[in-house]
């Protein structure tokens, strides 16, 4: 039995579960019958205006974000998938204050559920700082199956880690 490095700290029945499917090489049929096609949001602009369309659904009143990306740099290993940065930068005598999100690459080709996933844990850095109880009662608010999602896209990166790339170029 291997180390599944992204489900620690998840129940061992749920993780004997998932190396049952390893074992019999399943877990990526399981992964495309439920998620059969990666998204078509290739373009920054095209990522920006998907994230600010769910920001303006349900954090309208929060400030605005200067920039959303791909970041190659954002490596999974260090347990990020995504960043949310907040720069100030002086002008003048005023203080500004710039937001942006940084997806990894690797969500370039997902499915778009899971992209909705990263950019909802993103937006909700937006409201509150740190992954306490009120952080991930906005992500279910922004997306009901958050909790499925985020697992799921661990599941993921745990096939992605054995075999490499599920989707490709669409």
């Amino acid at each position: 039995m291997q180390t599944l490095n992204y489900l620690q700290g998840y129940p061992s029945h749920l993780i004997d579960q998932v190396n049952n499917m390893i074992e019999k090489n399943s877990l990526k049929k399981y992964l495309l019958k439920k998620y059969p096609h990666g998204h078509d949001i290739q373009s920054e602009k095209a990522l920006y205006q998907y994230v600010m369309d769910i920001k303006n659904e349900y954090l309208r009143q929060s400030p605005p974000i200067s920039k959303v990306a791909y970041d190659s740099k954002i490596h999974v290993v260090n347990h990020a998938l995504g960043m949310h940065t907040f720069i100030s930068r002086q002008h003048g005598n005023k203080l500004q204050a710039r937001k942006e999100i940084r997806v990894a690459t690797v969500f370039k080709h997902a499915p778009l559920p899971l992209l909705k996933m990263i950019a909802v844990h993103e937006l909700a850095h937006i409201r509150e700082k740190e992954h306490n109880k009120a952080f991930y009662q906005l992500c279910c608010h922004m997306e009901p199956e958050y909790h499925q999602l985020e697992f799921d896209m661990r599941l993921l990166l745990t096939q992605i880690e054995l075999d490499g790339p599920i989707y490709t170029d669409n």
